[in-house]
């Protein structure tokens, strides 16, 4: 083999293996998943808290990062989201304090995004699908 060609062999294969260094989980049959930044890796963190049931951290972590002023409006969205989310069906407060913090944390969505939006599944949540609903048909009026 020449040597340009060894040299780009070898380029490539440091290149692809490369991967492995600045992933979360190369190797181990999880999915690789990449962070530009740290304010990307909390709201990935903060997401798979919640959806693994840990909703005292991931509530940690979500408003750390809408507290973050690195964060993005994107990633700031997204942590409301979660957090209306933990709040709807948090056992730890009387219903009217649920629905109340859902409905803040919505709202603060809103705030960064007007054009805010659930998925058609997260709208017809039957928690707090009606309370994003609400607070959607208040800020539109």
């Amino acid at each position: 083999m020449n040597r340009s060609k060894y040299v780009l062999s070898l380029f490539f294969t440091v290149f692809v293996l490369s991967g492995c260094v600045t992933s979360q989980s190369c190797g181990e049959g999880g999915d690789v998943r990449l962070f530009r930044t740290p304010t990307e890796y909390m709201v990935n963190n903060g997401i798979k808290n919640y959806e693994d049931g840990n909703y005292t951290v991931a509530m940690s972590i979500l408003q750390g990062l809408v507290e973050n002023k690195a964060a993005t409006k994107g990633e700031k969205v997204l942590a409301y989201k979660y957090l209306a989310f933990i709040h709807c069906v948090s056992p730890s407060e009387s219903r009217d304090v649920r629905e109340k913090m859902c409905r803040e944390s919505f709202k603060k969505a809103f705030d960064l995004n007007p054009n805010f939006s659930l998925s058609q599944a997260e709208a017809g949540h039957p928690v707090w699908g009606p309370v994003f609903s609400s607070v959607r048909n208040k800020l539109s009026k």
